[in-house]
């Protein structure tokens, strides 16, 4: 059982790979940034030198990881591929450096969540191109410089405000990567359809997309999703009857709420009236960590529009009430909390 479930597991990643696009003309989406890198990446190659290094930023599953490879493609460099949370140690940030190739790059996820230490060896690495190796300890340890090859760090990050000012201003390019529209996100969908094989109607194409959160990795967990009901208990082609019937299989409502944001959303509203109420009551009412609600939950429901985050705690919007069936009362709005307003005990 453990073997096939390995295999399986497999089998899904290996797909997800294979649906990422290998260059900037087939990146569906981001075109400002598209746009931005290309013509980086092309200066970078007329003059016969490394590319400037690149910070990344946005929610996940937005494309970060893809562009990263997408720039070394382009660049005709091998890739290095690691995340913070793996370095706690300068000695482990020097080295990988210390084992890089001219021109190669270095993809660094998560790059908020470096260790200290290993940030501030990251500077001068970034800057001039070497490290200082610490040999011995005490008054007798000595600084003995490591000289780097050129290479190009690109770094990513969902939370670009942890970076200290001096690594952020080190990058020589910043994106920040937004939300798609639907209409990428079908453009995503029906690339991938076609990739995976997968015969679809323009119809399901489109609610797939809507449903997706603005978020490509999404779409083509959803589309994988569909394409096993369809599997099942269709014909193999999806069409928009298995869509819909699939995506409320799996608890994905018309506007991409799942059960969680629905919980959160319905507690928020029938039992505290609409707020406001403090976050840690609310993930206490839902039976979740308060940081899995903030960090799953709060952020597609503030950016619907469903909720919104007050001094005094959470509160539903109109359209929140809206949204699961209910009117809401006449004097929601007329508060108009402010700064000065006492904040929730929890908020």
């Amino acid at each position: 059982m453990g073997i096939a479930q390995s295999g399986a597991d497999d089998d899904e990643r290996a797909q997800e790979l294979a649906l990422r696009p290998s260059n900037l003309t087939e990146f569906v989406g981001q075109q400002r940034v598209a746009n931005q890198i290309d013509l980086l990446l092309k200066a970078a190659r007329a003059r016969g030198a490394s590319a400037d290094h690149v910070l990344l930023s946005g929610p996940p599953g937005l494309g970060k990881t893809t562009l990263a490879m997408i720039i070394a493609t382009e660049m005709n460099a091998p890739i290095r591929i690691t995340s913070g949370p793996t370095i706690q140690h300068a000695g482990d940030l020097a080295a990988i450096l210390s084992s890089l190739s001219e021109g190669e790059i270095l993809f660094l996820d998560e790059i908020h969540r470096m260790s200290r230490p290993a940030e501030e060896m990251l500077y001068l690495a970034m800057e001039d191109f070497r490290v200082d190796v610490i040999v011995g300890k005490g008054a007798g340890a000595t600084a003995i410089p490591l000289q780097l090859p050129h290479f190009t760090l690109i770094g990513a990050t969902t939370r670009a405000g942890l970076l200290p000012s001096p690594l952020r201003d080190r990058f020589g390019f910043t994106a920040q990567l937004d939300y798609y529209e639907s209409s990428e996100l079908s453009r995503i969908v029906e690339r991938s359809a076609g990739l995976l094989g997968i015969g679809i109607s323009t119809e399901a194409v489109d609610e797939i997309g809507s449903r997706s959160r603005g978020t490509p990795r999404i779409a083509n967990r959803l589309l994988r999703r569909v394409r096993d009901y369809s599997e099942v208990h269709g014909t193999g082609s999806i069409t928009i009857e298995d869509a819909l019937v699939a995506l409320t299989m799996y608890e994905v409502d018309a506007i991409g709420l799942d059960r969680l944001d629905r919980s959160f959303l319905e507690i928020l509203v029938k039992r505290f009236n609409g707020g406001p109420v403090g976050l840690t009551t609310l993930a206490m009412s839902i039976g979740e960590e308060a940081e899995t609600v903030e960090t799953l939950a709060e952020p597609y429901l503030v950016r619907t529009g469903l909720v919104a985050r007050t001094p005094r705690g959470r509160i539903a919007t109109a359209a929140g009430w809206a949204h699961v069936g209910l009117t809401p009362p006449a004097t929601l709005g007329s508060e108009n909390p402010n700064l000065f307003d006492t904040p929730a005990f929890d908020a």
